[in-house]
């Protein structure tokens, strides 16, 4: 068996190894390793938790009840645009299958921290400095600013590989705020007697404004993490390019009411339809790009790490990947993802300029081993 450098095989996990058998995935859950049983340290906070979304969440779950009982319209209406989102952000998550627990945390930063922040700022500045100076100047620097630090909240956790993972994370925080922020919108519409067309702005023409504000801060942390590059840093440029694409728009929408305002409002509408598909061609670029170097690199992978034709068949090709995650029983599927999700970290991680470090590798081909005894992280 050809084995990881720096890395002895371990008796008890070999024994336990069953996993590809023909053409049907079958997981065994094997017991814990030696030493990881009761006696290790538990986690004060589930995966999808941490300190800073409980303390905010306390706020936000105050802000959504108290809108639900004096608006309750604004509920159903704020959760139609997270349905036509998620699926896109699901889609866009199966290059690498992120953990659920990681995918939760980060909605949850995005309805918390990044909503609690933003509501409380903006609102100061409204009532110092007037509405048009909150939504031009205050809401995108703020509202982007909370939204990137949940990216690098990502990558502080261990969770983002390359360009695909920022931007997916990206959209997954801005999907959290943007369920928040339309609560609050479609409240307050409703008691201005303007439901019906903010819905239909904010609800059905523009669900995705706030993934693609986001989306350019996502794009700076991937790339930066891709290349070995500081992600602070780097994310600099991309928080830029959200704020300023995000007060553009802000801008458009608060010059509606001007004498110019319907043609300022059309010449937006169109800017932000180019915007949205330029943005979504370099999305689905990136992903196909790094779905084809993804498989390229699984034969190395099996090589290095002594994975048997059978373990890594279903991962060779796109097409035999995704028929065979069909044809599994959806219990099957989360074993099957987290198979897919080790080697395809792995992957990111062989990809990156230099040589990776054993400490990273160590952790990465850990969680290698738990995919292929089936195991499934909480």
């Amino acid at each position: 068996m050809t084995q990881a450098p720096g890395w002895y095989p371990d008796p008890w996990r070999v024994a336990s190894w069953r996993w590809w058998d023909g053409v049907v995935w079958t997981p065994h859950v094997a017991g814990p390793p030696p030493g990881s049983g009761s006696a290790a340290r538990a986690p004060r906070l589930p995966n999808w938790l941490s300190g800073w979304v409980t303390g905010f969440g306390v706020v936000a779950v105050l802000i959504v009840v108290v809108t639900a009982i004096v608006a309750p319209l604004s509920i159903p209406l704020g959760l139609i645009p997270f349905a036509i989102v998620l699926p896109t952000l699901n889609w866009l998550d199966r290059v690498e299958p992120e953990p659920r627990a990681s995918r939760v945390h980060a909605v949850l930063w995005g309805a918390t921290v990044s909503a609690v922040v933003a509501i409380v700022i903006n609102t100061i500045v409204a009532l110092a400095l007037g509405d048009v100076v909150a939504a031009v100047v205050s809401a995108p620097v703020v509202e982007e600013a909370t939204k990137g630090l949940g990216v690098l909240w990502a990558v502080r956790r261990n969770d983002v590989d390359g360009v695909m993972d920022g931007i997916v994370y990206a959209g997954w925080v801005a999907l959290g705020f943007a369920l928040v922020e339309n609560f609050s919108y479609f409240a307050n519409a409703g008691a201005e007697g303007s439901l019906l067309a903010v819905f239909v702005l904010r609800g059905l023409l523009t669900p995705f404004a706030h993934p693609l504000f986001t989306a350019w801060t996502g794009l700076a942390v991937g790339l930066a993490v891709s290349r070995g590059r500081n992600p602070w840093t780097w994310s600099l440029w991309g928080l830029a390019l959200a704020v300023a694409s995000h007060a553009a728009w802000n801008g458009s929408l608060t010059a509606a009411d001007t004498q110019a305002g319907p043609i300022i409002l059309l010449v937006a509408m169109v800017g932000f339809v180019v915007l949205f598909v330029t943005a979504a061609t370099m999305v689905v670029l990136a992903r196909q790009t790094e779905r084809r170097q993804f498989t390229e690199r699984v034969p190395f992978l099996a090589a290095r790490y002594g994975l048997s034709p059978a373990e890594v068949g279903p991962f060779l090709a796109w097409s035999t990947l995704l028929r065979t995650r069909r044809s599994l029983p959806r219990g099957a599927r989360r074993s099957f993802d987290e198979m897919h999700r080790a080697l395809a970290r792995l992957a990111c991680l062989h990809g990156r300029p230099g040589v990776p470090t054993q400490a990273e590798e160590a952790v990465l081909f850990e969680q290698l081993q738990h995919a292929r005894r089936g195991s499934v992280r909480p």
